[in-house]
């Protein structure tokens, strides 16, 4: 299941990830159909614990709510102090891809093999201020990086443009490896984080402050083939 839910990831990109911290969360099964009509591929789940980050927000019964009405693959970013507390939690509720974030622990690299060992795909994440050198004994251990362009779990930041500059060392110097990035994109910010190198694209207002999430889609689908039109 883990590597089958990464080949689907990986072939969907380059894709918008809604995130659904703003969804109608008293519908959940019509805001996923919704998000499926407009071309959705993957969802993504902010998790916060109110400790690693300021703000709380869903758990486990919410990823096993989600599983009940969609197929596609579950990327749960998790802000949280002790990810390892409860990542077999979020496993057996149906996550597909569990993040954690470096800052949060003292040794990323097991971390990461412990949640592997789960049986599940790893990502980790770093935040705007946070040098690339932390994490890179991890990467052998990860199939994704989360590049924050905001600071994790606070709301109305600016954009930081020094994500697209760790995009674009961890594009170079890694390949092969699956980069995302979460924080401000909209259409004027998801074509810069394409042409960086970025894969995955965490919307959140973009989509779900708009009465047509189709339409909001296609705006962000469209500026990254602008982007790679660009770049080609």
């Amino acid at each position: 299941m883990s590597r089958a839910s990464l080949e689907a990831i990986r072939s969907a990109t380059p894709a918008v990830l809604p995130s659904l911290l703003l969804c109608d969360f008293g519908d959940l099964k019509g805001e996923v159909a919704r998000l499926a009509d407009a071309g959705t591929k993957v969802l993504h789940l902010d998790v916060m614990d109110g400790h690693f980050v300021p703000n709380m927000t869903y758990a486990m019964p919410i990823v096993e709510g989600l599983r009940r009405h969609t197929d596609m693959p579950l990327d749960v970013h998790l802000m949280i102090s002790d990810p390892l507390a409860y990542a077999k939690a979020m496993v057996d509720a149906g996550a597909d891809m569990l993040t954690f974030h470096v800052e949060a622990v003292k040794d990323a690299a097991a971390v990461a093999q412990e949640i592997s060992d789960l049986g599940v795909n790893v990502g980790i994440a770093l935040n705007p201020e946070t040098p690339l050198a932390l994490l890179r004994e991890s990467l052998p251990h990860v199939d994704m990086v989360l590049v924050m362009s905001v600071e994790a779990g606070f709301g109305g930041q600016k954009f930081n443009p020094v994500a697209l500059e760790k995009l674009q060392v961890l594009r170079k110097e890694f390949p092969d490896l699956l980069l995302q990035i979460d924080g401000g994109i909209d259409t004027s910010t998801i074509g810069p984080a394409r042409e960086a190198g970025c894969d995955l694209f965490v919307v959140g207002s973009a989509i779900f402050k708009k009465d047509d999430y189709k339409a909001a889609i296609a705006e962000l689908d469209d500026a990254i083939a602008k982007a790679e039109g660009t770049a080609s």
